[in-house]
């Protein structure tokens, strides 16, 4: 995008109404500034918004999974509010979820719904490579399986809808404007991951492999989106898939490790992402996106 094109999308931008806001005026101020700087002073805004219903939900709601579930849904909700004046007045762009990846009609949700069943089926390839080589055996299903899985889709397409959304998205178009392909694809899977992994730094020491495996899959999430030309469908699959697998098989209790090989081989706390067999097929699995992200742009028109 032009500087002139930049300009006069912040000029367009900031004519929201007769009188400026007091938010406009921010996204303003945050356009002069490099892709950080911006990411932080949106970030900063987002959770200045959620703080009040952080704690209000807090005070009014008593099951720790329900406060946890309606926060983090108006956490997003907010997030997407906000995105799109921040489209317009920052970058001038009016239909800003559209161009961020929410676009393609019934391309899009064919795209999904193929994401969503390679994740699924990408975990219990893992559990069945962990089965065949004795590190780990499947169980029978219990009674409340049914509705643990029914529960699982529904968090998974939540949780890959408004994840993709602002990291392979918001985050991944921000870091873009400034860096090159490759550079951005990486950096924004460093930011997935650190922000996936706040926790005390006892655990960050004894749960160290799954930095590895969110950054990988901060990776093969991007490749994903890039090889559906920006589209967000198939990454939101993708993820919304791994989270149900994951779902059925631990929340489920459909395998268990057999205690032949060390948690760093199999996966720590029995998340396979966590661990070298993780490791392994996410690594494969960002090879081959990485051919076919070559492919598809050795064969975009001049």
């Amino acid at each position: 995008m032009s500087p002139q094109t930049k300009l006069a999308g912040r000029e367009q931008g900031s004519n929201l109404g007769d009188k400026p806001t007091v938010l406009s005026r921010w996204f303003q101020y945050l356009a002069k500034y490099p892709a950080p700087i911006r990411l932080l002073g949106f970030l900063l805004t987002l959770a200045l918004l959620w703080l009040p219903f952080l704690g209000l939900g807090s005070w009014a709601i008593a099951d720790p999974n329900w406060r946890s579930i309606i926060t983090l849904v108006i956490l997003y909700l907010g997030f997407i509010a906000l995105v799109q004046p921040w489209g317009k007045i920052v970058h001038g762009i009016p239909n800003h979820l559209a161009y961020l990846g929410l676009r393609g009609g019934r391309r899009f949700f064919l795209e999904q719904f193929l994401g969503l069943w390679v994740g699924t089926a990408l975990v219990f390839v893992m559990f069945e490579a962990e089965a065949v080589l004795g590190w780990a055996q499947w169980l029978s299903p219990g009674p409340s399986f049914l509705k643990i899985a029914i529960e699982g889709l529904l968090v998974g397409i939540g949780i890959g809808f408004a994840e993709e959304l602002m990291f392979r998205g918001w985050m991944g178009d921000e870091f873009s404007r400034e860096l090159r392909f490759r550079t951005s694809l990486v950096t924004t899977a460093h930011v997935f991951a650190l922000l996936h992994f706040l926790k005390p730094w006892e655990e960050i020491l004894r749960t160290w492999p799954q930095f590895l495996g969110l950054v990988l899959l901060g990776i093969l999430l991007g490749y994903a989106k890039s090889i559906t030309r920006g589209r967000l469908g198939l990454p939101m699959g993708l993820h919304g898939g791994l989270v149900w697998g994951y779902s059925l098989v631990n929340v489920g209790q459909l395998s268990q490790t057999t205690a032949v090989a060390p948690a760093w081989v199999t996966g720590i706390d029995g998340n396979p992402l966590a661990g070298l067999v993780g490791l392994t097929f996410l690594s494969l699995c960002i090879l081959y996106s990485s051919q076919l992200h070559r492919t598809h742009r050795n064969n975009r028109p001049a």
